[in-house]
């Protein structure tokens, strides 16, 4: 059976053997497909009923694979672009936030390793930091704590 022949239930299953979807994101993705006679809400209802379709696992997911590469900004768009309730959404990112430095300086790391020797290259680690997702503060407190690393102060941050 060809993917063009699949019903919406069929295109459904075969999106959600890939990764978790949210209801809006497979609404969005079978609203192209629905042809007369089909009830989209009723197969996403079933889909849901079933547990084919959980928020919790969304973001979980959404977590396991983002975290490591992106800060709570960043993290929060995608999980907003899903659809999912604001309240799930809040809940996600508030859980983040006492792992930002921590998560921002593993990135930092991996990217760079060594503090910025100018101030082209510090704004280039900035502008990367700052397109994943991490907030300024952060950033900053990590280049800092970084370069007076690198220079042998043991000032706290």
């Amino acid at each position: 059976m060809g993917f063009t022949t699949l019903s919406l239930k069929g295109r459904a299953l075969r999106l959600l053997s890939q990764r978790e979807h949210s209801r809006a994101e497979l609404q969005r993705k079978l609203a192209p497909h629905v042809q007369e006679g089909d009830d989209l809400q009723a197969v996403l209802d079933d889909l849901e009923a079933k547990d084919f379709i959980s928020e919790a696992r969304v973001v979980e997911s959404t977590l396991h694979r983002r975290a490591g590469q992106m800060g709570a900004a960043r993290i929060r768009q995608e999980l907003q672009a899903k659809g999912l309730a604001t309240e799930t959404v809040q809940d996600a990112v508030a859980g983040l936030q006492a792992s930002e430095f921590d998560r921002a300086q593993a990135l930092w790391q991996r990217k760079f390793g060594v503090p910025p020797a100018d101030l082209r290259e510090r704004a280039r680690q900035v502008r990367f930091l700052s397109s994943r997702g991490f907030s300024g503060d952060v950033i900053h407190r990590l280049l800092r704590a970084n370069a007076a690393q690198a220079s042998g102060d043991t000032e706290p941050l």
